[in-house]
């Protein structure tokens, strides 16, 4: 997608860039090298793990992630089983090698769907092969709706480091438009339980441009917001993947979804950056504000973005070991039969990238900080970044968009509130014009 599109109207199609080469570029046939990665000796980096929690109490219109609602207590038990057997199996690979897990991440979905029970079950079977004491970070997700105080202690109780509080927007009205399950009130609830378990570090997550947006509206999030005092905030502009309810209005049915233009989304991002920053804020990516940033760091983000290996457990779930990169089966009697019927590793599909296309990798993602130090990829890839792509950098100034510095490239308030637009030019030519998942 280009710059040019993007600063009109909100198409469908993928925006945010989470990996490279493109997900739809991965393939059953590659599953093999996944094996023989997992079977291979460890390589020295940080190793994180994923766990993919698929359950939510509705499904948001603008979702694009693997979610089931309306699960019985039997398919939610069925599930955590096969997740642990999944562990088991996982723990036993020769490329795990004894290292710790140097963060830990619980997504979804909506893991804090979870009951207490189902919480603790998991977590319990789970130990029984891994643990994650050393992890610098143990995140965990949460919607609003699914918190009670005991659950909100269970949770701190087994480890979790730092909880992620999916708000997305304050409005009754709007939350309801947008399909989310909870409301305003059931924020508010339970933000006095979060506050008073002491999480070393709280995030709230918000979308520009969901659905009925209007500016007198965002002002009142950020508002809202900045006197809850979270440790982190997470902004996100609503994009239209091709597999969400809003889009397949759009395509299927000819209904115009009346979605917040570019520019419009990027004026909020921004002033919502701006009155942060005036309450004390600090830019952490394209996306995050951290209050302090001596004591907020982001560990999960950070790793990855710097090629760390990610063991994927769950349904669909996404994940990268050895240089080889991986997805999980993504329907649930394949997954499910794999694990509990034949005791094998879900694996989907892969993709074993090239050196040059792990630069581009890190590149893309690091850039999303707003800084590039070249110094780092002439060390880990012997490439001059700056050299490499003289032409698409000398663009990106001449537009606004960034700043070149001795051996370091900084993005422009304009190019960080736009960055996944700007990252397609840095792809080689054969993945420019592809469907990115």
């Amino acid at each position: 997608m280009s710059t040019t599109t993007l600063d009109v109207k909100t198409e469908v199609g993928s925006y945010f860039i989470s990996n490279y080469p493109p997900f739809s570029q991965w393939k059953t046939d590659y599953v093999d090298e996944v094996r023989q990665a997992m079977a291979s000796p460890p390589r020295d980096v940080p190793l994180g793990l994923y766990l993919h929690i698929p359950f939510c109490r509705k499904r948001c219109k603008f979702c694009y992630f693997k979610v089931f609602t309306d699960n019985t207590a039997g398919e939610i038990e069925t599930y955590v089983s096969a997740l642990a057997r999944e562990i088991e199996l996982v723990s036993q690979q020769p490329a795990m090698g004894g290292r710790p897990f140097r963060f830990v991440y619980f997504g979804g979905g909506t893991p804090s769907f979870l009951s207490v029970r189902q919480l603790t079950s998991l977590v319990d079977r789970l130990r029984a092969n891994i643990r994650w004491d050393k992890a610098e970070e143990v995140t965990f997700e949460c919607e609003p709706g699914t918190l009670s105080e005991p659950k909100v202690k269970a949770l701190r109780e087994l480890g979790v480091t730092r909880l992620s509080l999916g708000v997305e927007n304050f409005s009754d009205r709007f939350l309801e438009e947008n399909g989310r399950a909870h409301l305003a009130p059931e924020i508010y609830r339970a933000w006095d339980w979060i506050k008073a378990a002491a999480f070393p570090n709280v995030n709230i997550d918000l979308i520009a441009g969901m659905v009925g947006e209007t500016w007198d509206n965002w002002r009142d999030n950020v508002r809202r917001t900045l006197e809850l005092a979270p440790d982190s905030v997470t902004i996100y502009q609503l994009e239209l993947p091709f597999n969400t309810v809003f889009s397949k209005d759009i395509l299927g049915n000819q209904v115009e979804v009346p979605v917040a233009d570019w520019p419009t989304k990027r004026a909020w991002v921004d002033f919502a950056f701006r009155e942060m920053a005036a309450a004390g804020y600090h830019v952490s990516s394209a996306y995050t504000m951290v209050r302090d940033p001596n004591k907020v760091n982001f560990s999960y983000r950070d790793n990855l973005w710097r090629g760390s290996d990610l063991l994927a457990t769950g349904i669909a779930s996404f994940g990268h070991i050895s240089g080889v990169h991986y997805q999980n089966l993504p329907e649930w009697k394949d997954y499910i039969g794999s694990l509990l019927e034949r005791s094998e590793l879900p694996l989907g599909r892969a993709l074993r990238p090239t050196s040059h296309q792990l630069l581009i990798r890190e590149l893309i993602l690091q850039l999303k900080r707003g800084y590039l130090d070249a110094g780092y990829f002439r060390a880990k890839f012997g490439v001059d970044i700056l050299e490499e792509w003289a032409e698409v950098w000398r663009s990106y100034v001449a537009q606004g968009y960034a700043t070149l510095l001795p051996d370091r490239v900084e993005l422009t308030r304009e190019g960080l509130l736009r960055v996944d637009a700007l990252l397609p030019p840095f792809f080689e030519p054969q993945h420019r014009g592809v469907r990115y998942t």
